[in-house]
């Protein structure tokens, strides 16, 4: 078993997929705390969904595809929260549209062009294999921009998730610190779908949030644990997929759902005790 996990870590798309992995895992799960807590959970995967119908469209034309995809998937943020803030549209009905018809603009872009399909099922259900030197470059810069503008403006993030009302009655900006939330996660999900793929990332944003939930009451708390568990969950994932030759993106999110049902079972218990 030493002898077949040291030989795992000596694989360069392994150590690449491990470095830009962790950092996509702490960015979800420090992000995806302040989006459970606001009911917008389900942005990552309409924001994914829309990735995919950019990268789609952009390999059908011959573009770079993350190049396309980033200021697409940033605007299309910004349109869920307008949409959701300042329309008839409940949020979880203007996710819904916007992330249908994107999906229904890739799967068209796909079936139209030809020699591209391959690397938009990379896309859709994630590959290791692919990921170069640049991605990993690329994914270390973005996921590092993140975490200090996290870092930084973690006590107003903080104050616009619980309560915007008095955020606002205090003077915090709560529509400019909602904008840099949609911002930060649609960055992260953006650099996310090479490795965990479209239909997975937003996964990495759900789960580990609900998961120190269950163990957890200070946002300070869940906050932590969630980027924890988040990380160590993307290693077992790995490391699995590897041992078992399974998906990874498959592999990382049932780690994580079997976390989440043992904290959960570890909650109950512990409810039931008091």
């Amino acid at each position: 078993m030493t002898e077949l996990l040291g030989s795992l870590f000596s694989y360069p798309f392994i150590q690449r997929a491990l470095i830009a992995g962790t950092l996509v895992a702490l960015c979800s799960a420090l992000l995806g705390v302040s989006l459970v807590l606001k009911r917008y959970s389900m942005i990552g995967d309409g924001l994914s969904h829309v990735g995919f119908g950019a990268m789609a469209v952009a390999l059908a034309l011959g573009a770079a595809p993350l190049a396309v995809a980033l200021p697409v998937v940033v605007l299309a943020a910004f349109l869920l929260l307008r949409l959701s803030r300042g329309s008839r549209l409940a949020g979880d009905s203007a996710i819904a549209l916007v992330s249908s018809g994107a999906l229904a603009i890739g799967v068209t872009a796909t079936s139209l062009s030809s020699g591209s399909n391959v690397d938009v099922m990379n896309y859709l259900f994630g590959s290791i294999l692919t990921m170069t030197a640049g991605d990993v470059r690329l994914a270390v810069l973005l996921s590092l921009a993140v975490l200090l503008l996290f870092v930084l403006l973690y006590h107003r993030i903080f104050a616009v998730t619980f309560d915007e009302t008095f955020a606002r009655a205090t003077g915090i900006r709560a529509n400019l610190y909602n904008l840099v939330l949609a911002l930060l996660t649609a960055v992260t999900i953006v650099i996310g779908m090479r490795l965990m793929g479209t239909l997975l990332i937003s996964s990495l944003i759900i789960f580990p949030a609900l998961s120190a939930m269950r163990v957890c009451r200070s946002f300070l708390g869940v906050t932590v644990a969630a980027a924890l568990l988040s990380v160590v969950c993307f290693w077992i994932g790995v490391v699995a997929s590897f041992l078992l030759s399974t998906p990874t993106g498959a592999s990382v999110v049932l780690v994580d759902l079997a976390a989440f049902l043992l904290l959960s079972l570890c909650g109950l218990l512990r409810r039931a005790r008091k």
